[in-house]
């Protein structure tokens, strides 16, 4: 079991923090915060042994194997890199960078110190996205697919009333598609690669980052379009749709149904199997799985991955003049 620390305090923290209990492959050792008061809490709700409001004092600590970063998407890069020169894994929620640069520098960091860089990003490590994509040859040669992420957040409504919430925050690397849009655009790389072209064409909000956007993404043959938006909702499911027959799930995160409907018998069958609801835990099994037996292949997959996300995103963002203050 290796030992973990986390960075940050918010719900996601404490998400994470519960799949790793439940994966019963990490046992929680620190905690950090800002303030002395969150990083007490926060440690005495999940017995923890230590909390840090010094990051530095923190890095050093031989009680920590892996740390898992969820702070403001601005300040990842240069806190994993301190991480990862300290010699500890590190895992890092999404969106992981705001550059394709920092993402580079930092996984070199993380190679000259003999350790593993990860995203977190829960759908793609479930066994219903391992189901989708050994059944995906079942759908036939593809022609469309479209992935929405639209939800509501209730941080818009404080934009609204004139605040600026991290996420709608070009100081904090924020917006809808390198938040929510991330999910399905993982998918999409994760089951049918790297696309030739992007467009991507977004609402813009004037903290001068995205609200919502449609991103549009050229296959050979296909098209993948998604949809993501924090600043309306939408039931509309996940489609794939191919000539033999179509895929609906009932979202992109977390996968909790796959049906496939067969064009040509007009027949459908439930692929998907039950899942945790906290479907983090799976992240922590895979990811942990991969630091304890040295699997490179794996890793340099999840790389590869996380390269190509972000550089849509970032490709996404320059069609659309969306600077984030760490460009500037």
């Amino acid at each position: 079991m290796l030992n973990l620390g986390t960075v940050g305090t918010g719900w996601i923290t404490a998400r994470f923090i519960e799949a790793a209990k439940h994966s019963g492959k990490l046992n929680l050792t620190s905690v950090y915060s800002r303030t002395e008061q969150k990083a007490k809490q926060l440690a005495d709700t999940y017995h923890s042994a230590n909390f840090y409001t010094d990051l530095n004092e923190m890095a050093s600590s031989t009680s920590i194997d892996v740390v898992y970063i969820a702070s403001p998407n601005s300040v990842h890069f240069e806190q994993a890199l301190l991480f990862l020169k300290n010699k500890k894994h590190v895992i890092c929620e999404k969106p992981i960078f705001s550059t394709t640069t920092e993402l580079e520098e930092a996984y070199r960091t993380a190679e000259e110190n003999g350790v593993f860089l990860f995203e977190a990003i829960r759908n793609i490590h479930t066994p219903n996205f391992a189901i989708l994509k050994e059944n995906l040859y079942l759908a036939g040669k593809l022609r469309s697919t479209v992935l929405p992420y639209i939800q509501y957040s209730s941080r818009y409504d404080l934009f609204l009333q004139g605040e600026v919430p991290n996420i709608f925050s070009a100081e904090y690397s924020g917006g809808a598609l390198v938040d929510l849009g991330v999910y399905p655009l993982y998918l999409a790389v994760g089951l049918f690669g790297k696309p030739e072209n992007v467009a991507y064409h977004p609402v813009l909000l004037h903290s001068g980052v995205d609200g919502s956007g449609t991103l549009v993404l050229t296959y050979d043959g296909f098209v993948c379009t998604i949809l993501c938006s924090k600043i309306s909702h939408s039931e509309i499911p996940c489609e794939i749709h191919g000539e033999k027959g179509t895929f609906v799930l009932g979202d992109a995160a977390p996968i909790s149904e796959i049906k496939f409907f067969d064009s040509h018998t007009k027949k459908s069958q439930i692929l998907s199997v039950e899942q945790y609801d906290k479907d983090m835990v799976y992240e922590c099994i895979n990811l942990t799985e991969i630091i304890e037996t040295n699997n490179h292949e794996k890793y340099e997959e999840l790389k590869n991955w996380s390269q190509i996300v972000l550089e849509v995103t970032e490709e996404a963002r320059r069609q659309n003049q969306i600077i984030f203050d760490v460009e500037k």
